[in-house]
């Protein structure tokens, strides 16, 4: 961040989410680059971040969009998503869900359960339409991450298993309303070994693919999912993740040169572009540890609370406004009350003081998406560095 942009920022209410459009953009490119060398479709995945800019760019690189609700679909068309570039998942998609994304000419369903299959059916021949599905796929492959963000195992709620492979088959072929294009996997979310975890799942939907294709279903399209984590601990060393490592690995599926394959990347595009600015409030110095109080709580950036994320913390006034001395250990806080409110333990930060700006880094993928108004506390609003 440069000093001019940093001097901006001062003048802003906080909390806000800062997004740096430079890296934003340089990141989409690579990724729409790499794979488009690679003939490897991407849908990027709204749930991370549905900033109407963040979007709008995503969608003129031509990138398609994967959502889990309706109003993701109604929003990522209104950002500029072609209908037919949308793929839609989720295990509790309602009858109106089904009916507007039907009556929308969604690309697919990524159907995640028998009853799912048999409802769209019949809410299809009431719509007078066909419907395109592919069947989500639970693969039983342990992503190793954690156990909020792991979706591929078996007990999970995600997916249909292997026990279900031959009921499914039969639903779909006596679905006069749909139109069976592909199968679906996903295994979990940032995961960082990246060539070696990949290419189990890769090795294994290559054999549920020849199995599905065994039993008379043309299996049109590949869907990995995504997936692809980035790095928290150094956002600065390491800002765009393997993107290469990735589709690389993706494109070794053993395919049909008519068979296309498709990721669905969301953290990876978005996180490390966006910044949680916040304020010091107060500096509370106890007996065995001092604790940094900021403006910004738990209701802005749930991911600490919820499962434990780490997020590096800069404090940016101590690298523009005073020359930095040596570093003290702080926990910081929110100002929520919980307990759980807390973005950081035994932090090394320059000395901080009352009225400093931190910055909450890699926070632009499930940060505002996943806010609240817990404790009536306002939302965190979007600046953009381009803006300033």
């Amino acid at each position: 961040m440069k000093k001019s942009v940093f001097e901006r920022l001062l003048s802003l209410e906080t909390p806000v989410y800062y997004y740096d459009m430079d890296l934003f953009r340089k990141t989409v490119d690579l990724l729409a680059e790499t794979a488009t060398a690679h003939g490897v479709k991407v849908h990027y995945a709204v749930k991370s971040n549905n900033e109407e800019r963040i979007m709008r760019y995503i969608a003129s690189k031509g990138l398609g969009a994967d959502c889990v609700s309706g109003n993701e679909i109604a929003w990522a068309v209104r950002c500029g998503f072609p209908p037919e570039s949308i793929v839609y998942a989720g295990v509790g998609k309602t009858d109106k869900e089904l009916t507007s994304a039907i009556l929308a000419g969604i690309g697919a369903f990524n159907c995640e359960s028998l009853e799912e299959l048999r409802i769209l059916d019949d809410l299809a021949g009431r719509c007078g339409r066909k419907a395109r599905v592919c069947l989500r796929i639970n693969p039983d492959i342990d992503a190793h991450t954690h156990q909020y963000i792991t979706t591929g195992l078996e007990e999970n709620k995600f997916g249909i298993s292997e026990y279900a492979f031959e009921d499914a088959v039969r639903i779909v072929k006596s679905s006069p309303n749909l139109i069976f294009t592909g199968l679906h996997f996903h295994i979990g979310s940032q995961i960082t070994s990246v060539r070696e975890i990949f290419a189990v799942e890769v090795a294994k939907a290559e054999k549920i693919v020849d199995w599905f294709e065994s039993q008379g279903l043309r299996v049109d399209h590949i869907d990995l999912g995504g997936g692809l984590g980035i790095d928290y601990d150094d956002p600065d060393g390491d800002p765009i993740p393997d993107f290469k490592g990735w589709i690389e690995t993706v494109a070794t599926f053993r395919h049909r040169p008519d068979q296309v394959l498709h990721i669905e990347p969301g953290r990876s595009v978005a996180a490390q572009c966006g910044s949680l600015l916040s304020r010091v409030v107060y500096v509370k110095e106890g007996r065995t540890k001092d604790i940094v109080i900021l403006d910004a709580g738990m209701n802005n950036l749930i991911r600490p609370a919820l499962y434990g994320a780490y997020h590096k913390v800069d404090n940016l006034s101590a690298g523009f406004l005073r020359e930095t001395g040596p570093e003290r250990e702080y926990d910081v806080a929110g100002p929520v009350c919980e307990s759980a409110d807390v973005f950081g333990t035994k932090r090394l930060l320059p000395e901080t003081f009352r009225g400093d700006l931190l910055a909450i880094r890699s926070a632009g993928a499930y940060g505002a998406v996943m806010s609240s108004h817990y404790n009536m506390r306002g939302d965190a609003p979007a600046v953009f560095s381009d803006e300033l």
